[in-house]
């Protein structure tokens, strides 16, 4: 059961930002299909199941295939991801169980594959998905429930 009103909902000065926010992880020529990944692998890290749902929806919405959007937590043991999404779905990983310690290699992967204002937009997305999680989780917001 729902404790409460998503937070972001019931304080709507900072609903804004965060949306303004997100629309910006969209201008740096990053694939919308990669940065869906990375939102819904770090959901399910964080355990929000709303965000899953969302991110399952957005995906299959975009044409992803089942396999791609079924496997992604076990996107090393599938042949499924390009290595630039290999390298971001690490990044993802290292950014959400370890922030302060992303080890040289993921990062180092994931610049070779992308630019800085890409690996901005990358990050920023984490982020963003990581401070929706961590309102949706606490409050048991229901998947579907938007």
């Amino acid at each position: 059961m729902q404790r409460m009103k998503n937070p972001a909902v019931l304080v709507p000065a900072a609903m804004r930002p965060i949306q303004s926010l997100m629309a910006a992880t969209r201008t740096q020529d990053v694939p919308e299909e990669l940065l869906e990944l990375v939102h819904l692998r770090v959901s399910q890290i964080n355990g929000c199941g709303f965000c899953v749902d969302a991110g399952v929806k957005n995906l299959t919405k975009a044409g992803e295939s089942g396999e791609r959007i079924g496997v992604v937590a076990a996107w090393r043991e599938t042949p499924y991801y390009s290595e630039p999404e290999r390298a971001a779905l690490a990044l993802a990983e290292a950014v959400t169980e370890r922030p302060a310690a992303v080890p040289d290699d993921v990062w180092d992967a994931a610049a070779d594959h992308f630019t800085e204002p890409q690996l901005a937009a990358i990050l920023l997305t984490i982020a963003t998905t990581n401070l929706f999680n961590r309102l949706n989780a606490p409050i048991r917001q229901q998947a579907g429930s938007w």
